[in-house]
């Protein structure tokens, strides 16, 4: 913390560490945790999204390609409710193949 006039101005750190517990202990790991795999998803609905609209397709469009409702599609870009199985669906409605790269495994088309 450092004092700016009246003001009190904390790192960011320093709030994590406040709220969730020094680095390498159990409730910061799993807010750590938590935080990577929200990001993963995010960008893993942005691919569709991306390819989706390299595509010229409605998330209406796609849906009905998918046979899901543009909900789904929806909260699929949005990165919700995925799975290898929904992402799998979502890019062979769309022509695309997709591939799974796993350490020591190599490529898993799917």
């Amino acid at each position: 913390m450092r004092q700016v006039g009246d003001m009190k101005l904390y790192s960011f750190e320093e709030l994590l560490e406040e709220d969730f517990g020094p680095i390498g202990s159990p409730e910061r790991d799993e807010f750590e945790h938590d935080v990577d795999e929200s990001v993963h998803a995010w960008k893993l609905g942005e691919a569709i999204k991306k390819a989706r609209l390299s595509k010229h397709l409605t998330q209406e469009e796609l849906g009905e390609r998918m046979g899901v409702q543009k909900s789904q599609v929806s909260r699929l870009e949005r990165g919700r409710s995925l799975s290898f199985s929904s992402l799998s669906r979502a890019f062979r409605a769309m022509g695309i193949s997709l591939s799974l790269e796993m350490a020591g495994i190599g490529k898993i088309p799917l």
